[in-house]
C-alpha cells in the first residue's frame, strides 16, 4: 500500500532529525483515497494588537508549506487549521485601556474585530492563502471544558483554589519537546509561582473571572464563572478539527516552550496517545537592523508599518517585497530583518519583472520546475530555490520560473494598480499644475514617490493636454 511518501523531507524539531515525510491518513486502511488528509496546525495570533513582523515570519513560512503540501498531494487533500486566540488577559488589558466607557466585554469585542481584520488584512497583502479551517478560541470553550474534565478523571489534573491545573510530574514524558528536565524549567523562570500549585512547574488549564471579565461556567465541579488558559484553547481546536494525533504542529521558536510543550502533556494525556503531532516544525527568531524587536528598543514594526506607512526605510513596501526578503534566510535560520534586505528583494522582483514581461510569449507553462521543486521539498531549501530562479530567467525559460515562483505565493508579472485615494491625489496634483502651483505639485509628487509611485507626466498624443501616467516602484 502507498505510504504517501512524496520526497518531502522535514526537520522534526521532536526528533531533532530531518524526516521523510509520511501523512498519517495514508496509513490507514479504514480510509478511501478520497478521504486521506494531510493535516497541519499552525498557532495563531491573539488578537489584542496589530501583527507585528515577528509574527509574520511563521504565517509565511506556513503559507509555503501548505501550498507544497497541496502541489504534492492536491488541493482537497490538505486541511490547514490556524486558529484565533480571542480570550486572553492581555486582550482584556488592551480593551479596558482603549475603551474605557464600555463594559468589558463589549470592549473586547471591539478590540478582538478590529484586530482580526487587521490581521487577515495583512496576510493577504503579504500573498498568504487563508487557511482551511481558522477556529476561534471562543467557539470551542466547551471542547476545552470537555478535555479538562477528562484529564482530572484521569488524575493528571486537579483542582486548587478555583483553578485547574496539569500535575507535570503525572506525565513521564514531559518536556520531551524541549528537552528540558523539571528542575531546568524551575531553573529558567518561565513557570508561574503559586502556592496552590502541587509542584511549580505545573501550569493552569482553567482560571476564575472576576466580575466584568470573560467567563463561561467552570468545569470539574468548581462553581462560578472562569476561562480557559491559552494552553488548553489549542488542544481542544486541534482535536477538534484535525484529529487527536495529526501530522504536522508547527509555529515560532519560542512557542517551543511552555505552549507547545504543555499542548503535548494536555492532548497525549487526555487521549492516551503518544503524540499530539508526528512532525513539529519551527521557525527562527527575527531582529531587526541586528537588534531584537521591543518597542524600549524603538524598532518594533508592524505588517501595517511595512505596507501602508512610510516609517521604514521612508517609504512603504509591497507585499510580495516584504515576503521575498522573508523567504530568503531558512525557515530555522534566524533572520536579520534590515532596509537593506528589503531593497535587495525588490531590486530582484524588478529584474524578474521585466524579464518575464519581455519573455511573455513563453508563459504558457503550468508547472513548476523539477529542480525548484526538489529544492523545496528538502526541507523547504528556499535558497537552493531562489538560486534555480535566477538560473531559470537566465536560461530564457521564463515560463518555468514564474509558474515556480507562483508556487511559493509570488507573481512575477504583478499588476500596476493604485488606489483611490491616490488617483484623487494625482488627479489634484494635475489641478496644480494646471494654476502653476509647481511647489504644490511638487510636494504631492514626493509624497506618492515615498509610497512607491513615481509618477511620469506627458502629453496626450492626440489633444496635446497634460496627462499624468505612473509606475509602481519596488
Amino acid at each position: 500500500m502507498e505510504d504517501g511518501y512524496k520526497g518531502l523531507r522535514l526537520t522534526n524539531t521532536l526528533t531533532r532529525t530531518k524526516e521523510e515525510f509520511r501523512p498519517l491518513d495514508w496509513a490507514d486502511a479504514s480510509l478511501s483515497a478520497n478521504d486521506k488528509r494531510v493535516r497541519m496546525y499552525v498557532c495563531g495570533p491573539t488578537v489584542y494588537d496589530n501583527a507585528h513582523i515577528g509574527n509574520a515570519r511563521p504565517v509565511i513560512v506556513f503559507d509555503v508549506l501548505f501550498r507544497v503540501l497541496r502541489h504534492l498531494y492536491g488541493q482537497n487533500h490538505v486541511t490547514y487549521a490556524r486558529n484565533i486566540t480571542d480570550v486572553d488577559d492581555k486582550i482584556n488589558a488592551r480593551a479596558a485601556r482603549d475603551f474605557p466607557a464600555l463594559a468589558l466585554n463589549a470592549a473586547i469585542a471591539q478590540v478582538t474585530a478590529a484586530t482580526t481584520q487587521q490581521f487577515h488584512k495583512d496576510v493577504a497583502a503579504l500573498g498568504n492563502l487563508p487557511p482551511t479551517v481558522e477556529p476561534r478560541a471562543t467557539d470551542h470553550i466547551e471542547a476545552m471544558k470537555a478535555m479538562i474534565e477528562v484529564l482530572v478523571e484521569k488524575g493528571h489534573a486537579y483542582v486548587a483554589d478555583g483553578n485547574v491545573l496539569f500535575h507535570t510530574p503525572s506525565m513521564a514524558e514531559y518536556g520531551q519537546l524541549s528537552r528540558r528536565s523539571l528542575d531546568d524549567m524551575i531553573a529558567g523562570a518561565r513557570v508561574e509561582v503559586a502556592s496552590y500549585k502541587k509542584d511549580p512547574t505545573d501550569f493552569v488549564l482553567w482560571k476564575p473571572s472576576t466580575a466584568g471579565e470573560p467567563g463561561w461556567p467552570s468545569p470539574a465541579g468548581i462553581e462560578g464563572v472562569g476561562r480557559p488558559g491559552w494552553h488548553i484553547e489549542c488542544s481542544a481546536m486541534s482535536e477538534k478539527h484535525l484529529g487527536a494525533e495529526f501530522d504536522i504542529h508547527g509555529g515560532g521558536l519560542d512557542l517551543i516552550f511552555p505552549h507547545h510543550e504543555n499542548e503535548i502533556a494536555q492532548s497525549c494525556c487526555a487521549h492516551g496517545t503518544i503524540r499530539m503531532a508526528q512532525i513539529w516544525l519551527h521557525n527562527g527568531f527575527l531582529q531587526v537592523e541586528g537588534r531584537k524587536m521591543s518597542k524600549s528598543e524603538g524598532n518594533f514594526i508592524t505588517i501595517h508599518d511595512l505596507l501602508e506607512t512610510s516609517n521604514v526605510g521612508g517609504r512603504s513596501w509591497p507585499g510580495e517585497v516584504v515576503r521575498l526578503a522573508m523567504l530568503k534566510t531558512h525557515y530555522r535560520e534566524p533572520l536579520d530583518f534590515t532596509v537593506a534586505r528589503l531593497e535587495e528583494a525588490a531590486r530582484e522582483l524588478d529584474r524578474w519583472e521585466r524579464l518575464a514581461r519581455a519573455g511573455e510569449s513563453g508563459l504558457n507553462v503550468a508547472t513548476p520546475d523539477p529542480i525548484f521543486v526538489e529544492a523545496l521539498k528538502d526541507d523547504l531549501s528556499l535558497s537552493q530555490a531562489i538560486a534555480r530562479i535566477h538560473e531559470l530567467f537566465d536560461l530564457g525559460q521564463v515560463g518555468e520560473a514564474m509558474a515556480s515562483l507562483q508556487l511559493i505565493g509570488i507573481d512575477a508579472i504583478r499588476t500596476q494598480t493604485i488606489s483611490e485615494e491616490h488617483l484623487a491625489r494625482i488627479e489634484e496634483r494635475l489641478n496644480l499644475l494646471k494654476v502653476k502651483d509647481f511647489a504644490g505639485a511638487d510636494v504631492i509628487r514626493d509624497e506618492l514617490a515615498v509610497q512607491g509611485i513615481q509618477l511620469k507626466d506627458g502629453k496626450d498624443p492626440v489633444t496635446g493636454e497634460r496627462i499624468t501616467n505612473w509606475e509602481i516602484r519596488r
